[in-house]
């Protein structure tokens, strides 16, 4: 017995966008940072005048130095920001800014300290509190995707900072990740995808440095607790150095805008980029190097099978089951009839869903099913491309899977719940719905494929 994966899991199962659609795969084997990622993009071809003219929409003066160093056997670009008025850093915090922090207080006068702030260090002061930054960029001059990306970084870096700390998330005041200097990273890096026609971004495990870090409010443990916080469920690998390798906007940047972590995805790479932190010892050179190319008709991923057979499971609740497992991450659920030991009549479960979802996906079956054992293996898969769409149709909008063979051709296929809701409210037989979903969509294609 098998079931549309479609339900409840449209957000997590498509693969990515459509054949020849532009991927960024980020190598994370010595960790993450803000301006590594705007440095890396700047390496794979982003022209730097274009990002310095979109960047001046911020309104925030400021001045990139771009300059190509040696990490290693490797030569990267490496990013800084210059903001006239903000107070000078430390050496060692300035050669390393790349791993600055953010950190969350309490504050009960906002506009008093907002305003010794400002007349301490001009109005480029080291920290904003998160609704300020809120503010520069829903009044900077940027594509709604850009600023989409921007905020949706910050908003994470916020709600991480009020969890760990036990304040509101309008109590979040930032350091460091509050200066013009993180603001410029985060924007640039979104400015840069959207430049570059990048549709899709994955990222390898992401290695994990240990030891201290001192900060605005002391001694803190590597990795920072909010970067922890904002790994969670994310896989990492540990780096064995004692330094930091990810920052809090680093891991903010792969809580908001990576799809997946995976090893290199399928696709014929165009460009590699290398983007530099810090020269620090280790085994591996302090850089992220981003991989640049576009994915073909079919591609290769990992993926897990879970299986249970189970002797005593209710008929009627296969479909609390599916649901279940579909809301936690599954990309495909199925039961089959078996014979089981001693001839007893059973069922076979079985689950296919990204490899980092196995223990969610186990706990549920223990949770809503009598399993008291869980087989695993891990696979790998072939894949057609395939975009989720929506369709305008005369009884309202419609979900259809868009799905490109190895030739390239488009074939659409209505979302069943879709089409059964709209058929039960307009009284319209479903199969209605399916053809005029699925004419609806191709209709769009031929006309995206016409020229203009």
């Amino acid at each position: 017995m098998s079931r549309r994966s479609s339900t409840g899991s449209r957000r997590r199962s498509a693969p990515g966008p459509a054949p020849g659609a532009r991927v960024l795969h980020l190598d994370c084997f010595s960790g993450l940072a803000g301006n590594m990622l705007l440095a890396a993009l700047l390496d794979l071809g982003l022209p730097r005048e274009q990002l310095e003219a979109d960047l001046a929409g911020l309104r925030l003066p400021h001045r990139l130095v771009v300059r190509r160093v040696q990490r290693g056997a490797i030569a990267a670009h490496h990013v800084d920001v210059e903001a006239p008025g903000a107070r000078a850093r430390p050496p060692a915090r300035r050669a390393q800014r790349a791993h600055a922090h953010p950190h969350a207080h309490p504050t009960h006068d906002h506009g008093a300290d907002r305003d010794r702030g400002d007349r301490a260090h001009g109005d480029h002061a080291p920290g904003r509190h998160y609704l300020e930054i809120v503010r520069v960029l829903e009044h900077a001059r940027l594509d709604a995707e850009v600023r989409a990306r921007a905020l949706a970084t910050f908003e994470a870096l916020a709600r991480a900072e009020a969890r760990v700390h036990g304040i509101p998330l309008e109590q979040v005041h930032f350091h460091e990740v509050g200066a013009v200097d993180a603001i410029v990273d985060v924007t640039g890096a979104a400015i840069g995808l959207s430049r570059l026609g990048i549709a899709r971004v994955t990222a390898s495990p992401v290695a994990l440095g240990g030891g201290r870090v001192e900060t605005a409010h002391g001694s803190l443990p590597l990795p920072a607790p909010a970067t922890l916080e904002l790994l969670r469920g994310i896989p990492t690998v540990p780096a064995h150095v004692e330094w930091e390798t990810v920052t809090p906007t680093g891991a903010a940047l792969l809580r908001t805008w990576v799809e997946e972590f995976r090893a290199l995805p399928a696709m014929t790479i165009e460009a590699i980029g290398h983007g530099a932190g810090n020269d620090r010892p280790g085994p591996m050179p302090n850089v992220l190097r981003a991989v640049l190319g576009r994915e073909s008709g079919a591609g290769a991923d990992r993926v897990v099978c879970l299986e249970t057979n189970l002797d005593d499971l209710v008929p009627e609740h296969f479909d609390h089951l599916m649901e279940r497992l579909f809301e936690e991450g599954a990309l495909d659920v199925s039961i089959a009839h078996v014979q089981m030991k001693k001839n007893r009549p059973g069922f076979l479960v079985r689950v296919i869903a990204r490899p980092a979802e196995r223990l969610r996906l186990a706990r549920t079956l223990f949770a809503e099913s009598s399993a008291i054992g869980v087989r695993v293996s891990e696979t790998d898969r072939v894949v057609l491309a395939r975009e989720p769409r929506e369709v305008d149709t005369p009884w309202g909008r419609i979900g259809v899977k868009i799905v490109w063979d190895v030739e390239g051709a488009a074939h659409a296929s209505a979302e069943y719940d879709d089409c059964k809701r709209a058929a039960r409210k307009h009284g319209v037989p479903l199969r209605e719905v399916v053809r005029v979903a699925e004419e609806a969509a191709r209709a769009d294609l031929d006309a995206a494929r016409r020229p203009s």
